[in-house]
């Protein structure tokens, strides 16, 4: 084990012309320390990696949800349409439409979705937001517990008092500092390895508890954590027993069902660099090593003029 950083390079026709430093927290299924590199005790923004948490926290609230509508409650969406129908769904059970809805107006993230709604006239929206099926997902809570909607993002709110005090037991620490998040939600900082105790958490708890429950949705439904054509739905697919969310500024967490877990972290935020590390600290930990789809996203390519010339990779071992 190594407290220096990992080293990712970006390869330009035989040339490294940018490198990222990562750091990643792993433990083996004993829950023993297996892998550190970097600063992993120091507070950290794991951004919507906290989803799944999150998730956990409104269930015990009492939100009522399972399958693909809760798997899309911790999603970072693509914006396809099964995932706005889900977000729909979602609202119209608690009596509402998505003018509740206070998430920030954006595309969505499928760039082919994208194109066909700036096509067809429309523009940036809040049901299109990344971000969506979290809110729905806060505002059914809210409606469940007759607690106010219209400041459900106020850290005072009794919806983010529930979340802190879930994030905070799942974790085994104090939340470090309160930010927003980039959907406007109130982001809990917490250590790299708090956040792995967290997933792990979820991947060992007793079937039918909401820490399960959020676990199953997410690996029986990868697409609706993030979409078709995601790096996280395809490593959800490859390795059977893999629970995996991602954040913004290079965040990502996952847990196996065996008791495995890691978050990783690119220094610099690079979100290029993030999926590469993410799959070197899975075959460091002796998973997915028979799964074909790991071998591209372990070396994305780079492209020049159309075709690929490069790629990006992880120097040295994890």
């Amino acid at each position: 084990m190594s407290v220096a950083p990992l080293i990712v390079e970006v390869v330009r026709s035989g040339f490294v012309e940018s490198v990222h430093r990562a750091w990643v927290f792993a433990v083996d299924a004993e829950g023993k320390t297996a892998v550190v590199h970097g600063d992993v005790a120091a507070a950290a923004s794991p951004r919507s990696s906290m989803k799944p948490i999150q998730a956990v926290g409104m269930l015990r609230a009492g939100l009522e949800l399972d399958g693909e509508l809760l798997a899309l409650a911790c999603s970072s969406h693509s914006g396809e349409d099964f995932h706005l129908e889900g977000v729909l769904k979602i609202l119209a059970v608690a009596g509402l439409d998505e003018s509740a809805l206070q998430c920030p107006e954006d595309l969505p993230l499928d760039v082919a979705t994208a194109h066909r709604v700036l096509r067809a006239g429309g523009g940036p929206a809040r049901l299109t937001m990344n971000c969506s099926g979290k809110h729905a997902a806060m505002l059914a809570t809210c409606v469940v517990n007759g607690w106010r909607t219209s400041d459900y993002l106020h850290p005072a709110h009794p919806l983010q008092r529930a979340i802190r005090a879930t994030a905070e037991e799942l974790t085994g620490e104090r939340v470090a500092a309160t930010g927003v998040d980039g959907c406007g939600a109130p982001l809990f900082f917490s250590s790299m390895a708090g956040i792995a105790r967290a997933f792990r958490a979820l991947a060992l708890a007793e079937p039918g508890g909401h820490e399960r429950r959020v676990a199953d949705a997410m690996r029986a439904y990868p697409e609706w954590t993030s979409g078709t054509t995601r790096p996280e739905a395809t490593l959800m697919r490859a390795v059977p027993g893999l629970m995996v969310k991602s954040g913004a500024e290079g965040f990502d967490a996952f847990a196996f069902d065996d008791g495995h877990a890691a978050t990783i972290k690119i220094e610099d935020g690079n979100a290029r660099a993030r999926v590469p590390v993410t799959v070197a600290t899975l075959r460091a930990l002796g998973l997915g090593l028979e799964a074909a789809e790991l071998t591209a996203l372990a070396t994305p390519p780079q492209f020049g003029g159309g075709r690929p010339v490069g790629e990006v990779r992880v120097r040295g071992p994890v």
